[in-house]
Parts: C-alpha cells; sequence; structure tokens
C-alpha cells in the first residue's frame, strides 16, 4: 500500500498522526467528557499512552488494517479530533468507522465533515462495500453525526459493550456503496493527496 494520502474537505486537513501530537492527543481525548463517549479512550489517559497509540497507525495503514487521521483545522492546523476506518475486511468489503472530537469543538460540524471524508475515501479509496459505525446508545450526538453522514441506523445491541464496568447498549449504524453514492450530492473530499 502506497504512502496514506492527505484528504481535504472544506474546513479540514486530514493527515497523518505524527508524535508531535502526542500532547494535545492526551489533553483533548483525555476530557473525562470525551472518553466517557468512546469505548477505548481511557481516563485519566495515561503518560505515554498518545505515543503508543500514534506508532500503530503507520505499521497498521501499511498492512492495510486500518486509516486514522488527526483531524486538523485548515489552513492553522490545529487538532480538533480524529477520524478513521478501523477493522478494514477485504474479505467482505467493509470497515469501521470511529471518531472523537475535542469538547470545545463540539456541535460545529466537523464530525459529521470528517466522518463524511472517512466514508468517501473507504468507497472511492479503499474500495469497501460496506462502512459501519456503533455508538453508545446514551450518546445521540453520534448518532446524528452519523444519520447527517447517510448511514442507518440497524440495531441496539443492549449491553453490547464495557466501559468502566458498566455494560452498555450501542447502536449500529451502516451505509453500503451503492446507497452512498445515491445520496452523496456534493463531494466529501475536495483534495486526496500523498505527501
Amino acid at each position: 500500500m502506497s504512502g496514506q494520502p492527505l484528504l481535504v474537505t472544506e474546513r479540514l486537513l486530514l493527515r497523518p498522526f505524527s508524535l508531535a501530537d502526542a500532547p494535545a492527543v492526551q489533553r483533548l481525548a483525555g476530557d473525562y467528557e470525551v472518553a466517557s463517549r468512546t469505548l477505548e479512550i481511557p481516563y485519566p489517559y495515561p503518560d505515554g499512552a498518545a505515543e503508543d497509540w500514534i506508532a500503530t497507525h503507520r505499521p497498521g495503514f501499511e498492512k492495510g488494517m486500518h486509516a486514522i487521521y488527526a483531524a486538523t483545522l485548515a489552513p492553522d492546523g490545529d487538532l480538533v479530533g480524529a477520524v478513521g476506518l478501523v477493522e478494514v475486511n477485504r474479505r467482505h468489503g467493509r470497515a469501521e468507522l470511529g471518531y472523537w472530537v475535542a469538547k470545545s469543538c463540539w456541535g460545529q460540524g466537523y464530525a459529521t465533515e470528517a466522518a463524511r471524508a472517512m466514508i468517501e475515501y473507504g468507497f472511492s479509496v479503499l474500495g469497501l462495500h460496506r462502512v459501519y459505525a456503533m455508538h453508545f446508545s446514551r450518546n445521540p450526538a453520534s448518532g446524528r453525526v452519523m444519520e447527517k453522514c447517510g448511514m442507518m441506523r440497524e440495531a441496539r445491541f443492549r449491553g453490547h459493550a464495557r466501559k468502566w464496568d458498566v455494560y452498555e447498549d450501542v447502536d449500529v449504524w451502516g451505509v453500503l456503496h451503492d446507497d452512498w453514492r445515491k445520496r452523496c450530492t456534493e463531494p466529501a473530499i475536495r483534495e486526496c493527496r500523498v505527501r
């Protein structure tokens, strides 16, 4: 697989994370409100965890396992969150969409913009058939992002995931390539370029 391309949207530059992003990741993702709404983000966010997480990105991308991006404001480059396709399964043509956005940036449409770009990337670049996403049922704002991205709510799995020793209900959303093409009226990615 060639190098991970940069993705440009209307307001965002999606780029690979670098180790220099680790302090911002620890501060932003480590916010209790952000961590409490995601399955894998710990709280408190331990020293060194961001560096360890970032170090997995390039090898995973090169093996075709995932594509994880720093969502940054264009043109100043401030980190607002992360977005990616994980659990890429070539045999079944599917991947899971995941994202988080800094609390100070909630309600500004960044999650939707970044998620739409990743869905487009999955279909146009990775050749996927299906992109799906999950969120804690108690976090309907994430469901609204998925709905705005053209995904359909497919199920609620009761007690499906455990976060901080509490079993959480999880809503599952998905979109198929052909449905995305029918619904996508504006380009989700303005430019896709390899550095």
